[in-house]
């Protein structure tokens, strides 16, 4: 049996189950929510399991109470496959009057308001899994903390171990759990079968919604071409057009990307909104990303070669990794990542604002010393900017690079983290 690889969410889990009756993890399927659960459970109903599954179905009209009798915490795995479950385990929550109860996994979004008698809220909480960023497979040294920055710890310089081919492989590997425990070669095929996976299948089940297959994978490949850039959704369209001969409006277009949001394929990045001092107009656009890299290098059907030969598209692909990377982080920080553009085109590729009110800007570059010059300088411009008698300076500035030998600080204060040397 392969050995279980920690994860942030591991500390997430075990504070979160101390303060409420039932905790939802959610996330993209094979990202690890189930063996993470299992790992504090002391009891599990699988309704992935098709027999399970029909059992139940029966047995929550007649006896729902039978489905959550066993040892806690217990785990419901995939419980948006019986949804009457969600009020049964609210009610349980209720009579029991205990912490530490319930742990649900799903890899689709809570079902429409009419389908729960109660949202879960006083009962529930939640947290959001992803695949693994960098130093929880393993490939991060982990020698630089983003909670020692937000303290006012600086690090002394540290070495990069990761060069530019494993940046690449690790780009159209992903963080998929399984990936990261076999060779090389078959690892690469795990993003293109999830992929398989969803536009032939998920993508039909996850509403009931009869989509295309085919108008899937065109919306997949639109987003894997504009990934990690502010475009709209008359520019996908357009892109989806030119290879759709059919009628396609932007309610369609609107409608599959709904459909993999629910199924957390698609994570775009907000706009972050500060107090500055200019009146310069904030672009509110989102940002277009995938939950994970590799299902946009998949979805091209691009390997680690063909990035290296695209250096310009690689650079998308690898800010697509580093938004994985530091929204787990974030996580464990109690603090969410956006993405800032005003109307002067100043702009930072990652803000990671914190619930008491500290943030940080990053800027996202592949490396070399004039991308990060140019990271540098949009950081020092935005922070003059912001009205610090309305909120606070930035923690700290740093541009994340994918190539470089050390992670350093410069002299005007901004530092230059390689990803292979970050953690949370």
């Amino acid at each position: 049996m392969a050995k279980y690889k920690q994860r942030i969410s591991d500390r997430i889990l075990k504070r979160k189950v101390l303060g409420k009756g039932a905790v939802l993890i959610e996330g993209p399927k094979w990202c690890g929510k189930t063996t993470t659960a299992k790992q504090l459970a002391k009891s599990v109903l699988d309704l992935g399991d098709s027999s399970v599954l029909r059992q139940s179905v029966q047995l929550i009209e007649l006896s729902p109470k039978t489905l959550l009798e066993g040892k806690t915490p217990r785990l419901i795995d995939e419980w948006q496959a019986l949804p009457p479950i969600w009020d049964s385990i609210r009610s349980e929550v209720d009579k029991r009057g205990e912490p530490s109860q319930f742990i649900l996994t799903g890899s689709s979004v809570l079902p429409e308001a009419d389908e729960t008698i109660h949202s879960g809220t006083g009962r529930y909480a939640y947290i959001k899994m992803r695949p693994m960023s960098l130093y929880e497979s393993g490939e991060s040294n982990g020698k630089v903390s983003l909670a020692d920055l937000f303290d006012g710890k600086p690090f002394e310089t540290q070495t990069n171990d990761l060069t530019i081919d494993d940046i690449t492989y690790l780009t159209c590997r992903g963080g998929w759990p399984w990936a990261t425990l076999i060779s090389k070669e078959v690892a690469l095929d795990q993003a293109f079968d999830y992929v398989d996976s969803v536009v032939n299948k998920d993508i039909q089940r996850v509403d009931g919604v009869k989509r295309s297959p085919e108008r899937a994978k065109l919306l997949l490949r639109s987003y894997a071409r504009n990934i990690s850039q502010q475009v709209p959704l008359s520019t996908i369209r357009k892109d989806m057009l030119a290879n759709d001969s059919s009628t396609l409006d932007e309610d369609t277009v609107t409608d599959y990307i709904k459909a993999l949001k629910k199924l957390f394929v698609i994570e775009d990045l907000e706009a972050w909104n500060p107090n500055l001092r200019s009146k310069a107009a904030i672009r509110t656009t989102d940002t277009r990303h995938f939950v994970d890299p590799s299902i946009g290098t998949a979805s091209l059907g691009l390997g680690p070669k063909d990035l290296i030969n695209d250096l310009k598209s690689f650079g998308f692909f690898f800010e697509d990794m580093v938004v994985r990377d530091l929204r787990v982080y974030a996580e464990a920080l109690d603090g969410k990542l956006y993405h800032y553009r005003d109307s002067t085109g100043l702009e930072c590729d990652t803000v990671l604002h914190r619930r008491n009110g500290s943030y940080a800007l990053m800027e996202v570059k592949l490396g070399g010393k004039d991308l990060i010059d140019e990271g540098a300088a949009n950081m020092l411009k935005l922070s003059k900017s912001i009205d610090t008698d309305r909120m606070p300076a930035p923690s700290f500035m740093a541009v994340i690079i994918g190539v470089g030998q050390y992670a350093y600080q410069r002299e005007d204060g901004v530092y230059v983290i390689p990803i292979g040397c970050l953690k949370d």
